[in-house]
């Protein structure tokens, strides 16, 4: 048994699967598994409490996190992706037909630092010239990050039922509503897998959601760490690949990397700056564009560490 014990926080995918069930481990380590659901209260036990040593993070919570001086660094481990053309939702009595549309309109979203939010509105602004602070979002929740402040067009409004909100026009459109069974809602994309595999031919961006951070502690205590950490996730994903290959039929996360395999191709999963590096510097742009942070970035300040 290894002294130092890490406590870490990860959601459930077979990617992670082999460092959850103990068949993959470190020789230098040992990872004590704190299990968390919903996987966003990692994030905010994370940033509000500094609760673990190794934990999965939303990368615009990492970045707007990092920029209020939290104690904690990323690594290009990138857990999950996402398209996002249809996470999208109108009311078919909004009169909204295109995302120039969304001019005017209230448009919710769970929080204004949300990682598909930022994406979702990058992609609006410029793929479909979408002003975004012509539009009025509003927020239906709290910010991870407790110190942020939203830009003046951003409202914050009591009710928390961001789909409720929705299908009653109280809003005009959602972003990240999930499934809501009404006659009243539609996707403002219809065809979201082909404006997706279109966004991506045009601009060769593979949005990343979450990534892992690791409490700077543990990093200066521990030299070696990080570059242990990145080996360990490149071999727990390792049997999730084989089962792509095979053609297993899969669910959840990994039916949707499965999915978006198809669009992507190569490596549905790639870790390490140097295979995201475009994806890291555009997200850093809409990170800046919407003010999610206010003093420019670079990728190398947000992955300083060298594993790759």
């Amino acid at each position: 048994m290894s002294d130092l014990v890490l406590s870490t926080a990860i959601g459930n995918y077979g990617h992670t699967k082999p460092l959850k069930d103990g068949s993959l481990k470190s020789s230098r380590f040992e990872l004590e598994h704190v299990e968390i659901s919903p996987v966003p209260m990692i994030f905010r036990r994370m940033v509000r409490g500094l609760e673990f040593d190794v934990a999965e993070m939303a990368l615009s919570t990492y970045i707007c996190a990092r920029e209020h001086g939290k104690a904690f660094t990323g690594l290009p481990i990138m857990l999950t992706r996402s398209f996002y053309h249809g996470g999208i939702a109108v009311n078919v009595n909004s009169g909204i037909e295109s995302p120039k549309d969304l001019a005017g309109r209230r448009v919710g979203v769970r929080s204004y630092t949300f990682t598909p939010g930022v994406w979702t509105r990058g992609i609006l602004q410029t793929a479909y010239g979408l002003d975004l602070e012509s539009v009025n979002w509003i927020i239906t929740g709290d910010e991870h990050v407790a110190e942020y402040e939203a830009p003046s067009y951003v409202q914050y409004v009591d009710n928390s039922d961001l789909a409720g909100q929705l299908v009653s026009g109280e809003i005009d459109a959602a972003i990240g509503a999930g499934p809501i069974d009404s006659p009243d809602v539609r996707p403002l994309f219809p065809e979201p897998a082909e404006s997706d595999a279109q966004w991506f031919n045009e601009y060769g961006i593979y949005p990343i959601s979450h990534m892992m951070v690791v409490k700077n502690e543990q990093l200066e205590a521990n030299p070696w760490l990080a570059e242990e950490l990145y080996s360990l996730f490149e071999q727990a994903k390792k049997p999730l690949m084989k089962q792509f290959d095979s053609g297993a039929s899969l669910s959840g996360e990994d039916a949707n990397i499965q999915n978006m395999a198809r669009i992507v191709g190569g490596d549905p999963l790639p870790f390490g700056l140097e295979s995201s590096r475009k994806t890291v510097d555009t997200f850093i742009q809409f990170t800046l564009n919407q003010q999610i942070i206010r003093e420019p970035v670079t990728s190398e300040e947000l992955f300083p560490v060298s594993a790759h």
